[in-house]
């Protein structure tokens, strides 16, 4: 007789997501998953496979969270010019609790995992292409009602955006001085002329 498993997988994973973005893939032990994720290991290995694997899809997980919700934030205003200042605004934010900025997990694996394993190359790169898509999409949207220049190279201009907003999601783990922060967000929003 098979036993039905006695625990959520989807809060399993949720809780094995938030570890890593946490710690990282090399810092966080099986006894730390374990431990978070309510489970014991025999359970972690039926449901997820190896730690490799509970990892890959704690990052898919992520990614198409976070997919979803850069998606609704751009569409949540008719002005894109607003929509992307939103975005960049929400990143830029500091932190009110003190705590430590834990970035996006997908630029955390980008940085610690995709340099030295194929998988996470594609997995991260994946996600960056995502993100251009969705970019050129919602700039295009600019162009098309007029809120932007005619002439606006929507692909270049999403690829540029990508790559700052990476590099803001990494800047604000140090807490970078705010009128360096702002100063630099209004000079790549200026790009949505």
């Amino acid at each position: 007789m098979v036993r039905l498993r006695e625990f959520d997988e989807n809060e399993a994973l949720d809780a094995a997501m938030r570890l890593f973005w946490e710690k990282g893939y090399e810092a966080t032990s099986l006894t730390d998953l374990t431990t978070r994720m309510g489970i014991q290991k025999p359970s972690l290995y039926s449901a997820f496979g190896d730690k490799k694997r509970l990892f890959e899809a704690a990052l898919r997980r992520y990614t198409q969270h976070h997919a979803a919700r850069v998606r609704a934030l751009l569409q949540s205003r008719d002005s894109v010019k607003q929509a992307f200042r939103l975005l960049f605004e929400s990143v830029a934010a500091p932190r009110d609790d003190g705590g430590t900025e834990r970035g996006c997990f997908c630029i955390n694996t980008m940085v610690e995992l995709a340099p030295h394993d194929p998988a996470f190359e594609v997995l991260t790169r994946e996600h960056q292409m995502y993100l251009t898509a969705l970019f050129r999409e919602t700039i295009e949207r600019g162009v098309r009602s007029g809120e932007l220049r005619s002439d606006t190279d929507a692909q270049s201009v999403a690829e540029t955006l990508v790559v700052s907003l990476i590099g803001l999601t990494v800047l604000m783990k140090s807490r970078p001085d705010r009128t360096f922060v702002d100063r630099s967000v209004r000079v790549v929003l200026g790009l949505l002329a």
